[in-house]
């Protein structure tokens, strides 16, 4: 096997080669590679498609989780669901104020692998006295757990497979059970120039649950297919809509170093093109 060809799109696609493959199993939920690659460092992909790679791995990771936590400005309590790379809990851990993280993932032969192939992604913070990691279904612990929280990340897979629960109208219902008051739901919602419909059908199921819905973007190089969204669910539109200041403040509070994320790209991650607008019905002044 020299080169890994990705089949999340029929007839369009990215090819990495594998300079050398350093694992490989089928799980109880899902068939999982890790490789080395010249440009992009160490590379998982589940089911065929790529999940992560070390090169720009952080982009995604900070994105979907400083924009809520330093949105919500109080956070105290954080779920991710998924994640099992480590990469949104590495990012999570580094607030200080944070008091407590539950961490959801269904396999939990990925936490394992990605510990040992993939330990830049976690950086030692499985180990935080923090941390409860729970080893369930996203689905089902959201509908049955008697918890709140602050703030909700969800970093599934793709809406196939194992991940496809992740995208459905009663696990976004669920969530918003488990949010404290003022509480921030975030989740990553694919590429919209190749995956609009899937843009489409979260606009639907979040707008008649959250008093502010809306999305946010980024570019990650190894999401092929241009800028990603990412779904953003609050109870109003006043976290969304700080001041640069606000956040500036918060930012330098937080003492966090970053390679991606600032206020500044905060604020305009959620300026969103005429289509994704026209596609979720969405004014541009929103």
């Amino acid at each position: 096997m020299s080169d890994f060809q990705e089949t999340l799109y029929e007839g369009y696609g990215q090819r990495f080669q594998i300079d050398k493959l350093l694992h490989e199993v089928h799980t109880e939920h899902q068939h999982l590679v890790i490789f080395e690659n010249a440009r992009m460092g160490r590379v998982m992909a589940l089911d065929g498609v790529i999940q992560t790679t070390e090169a720009d791995e952080f982009i995604y990771h900070e994105m979907l989780t400083h924009v809520p936590i330093l949105s919500h400005g109080l956070a105290r309590r954080v779920l991710i669901i998924g994640g099992g790379d480590g990469g949104i809990l590495r990012e999570v851990a580094r607030h200080r104020d944070i008091e407590s993280i539950t961490m959801v993932e269904i396999d939990d032969a990925v936490v394992e692998m990605c510990k040992e192939f993939l330990p830049n992604h976690s950086a030692g913070t499985f180990d935080d006295s923090r941390l409860n990691l729970v080893i369930d279904d996203g689905m089902h612990f959201v509908a049955t757990t008697e918890e709140k929280f602050d703030v909700i990340i969800s970093d599934a897979t793709d809406p196939i497979g194992p991940g496809e629960a992740l995208f459905s109208e009663n696990f976004y219902q669920a969530c918003r059970r488990c949010l404290n008051e003022g509480g921030i739901l975030v989740a990553q919602n694919g590429t919209p120039f190749m995956q609009l419909g899937e843009v489409q059908t979260t606009a639907k199921r979040l707008q008649g649950l959250f008093g502010d819905w809306h999305f946010y973007q980024a570019a990650v190089p190894t999401y092929i297919g241009g800028a990603m969204t990412f779904a953003w669910g609050a109870c109003s539109a006043e976290n969304r809509k700080l001041p640069l200041e606000t956040l500036l403040q918060r930012f330098a509070g937080s003492g966090i170093f970053t390679r991606y994320y600032n206020p500044h790209v905060h604020i305009g991650a959620f300026a969103l093109p005429q289509y994704v607008l026209h596609a979720i019905a969405k004014p541009s002044n929103d």
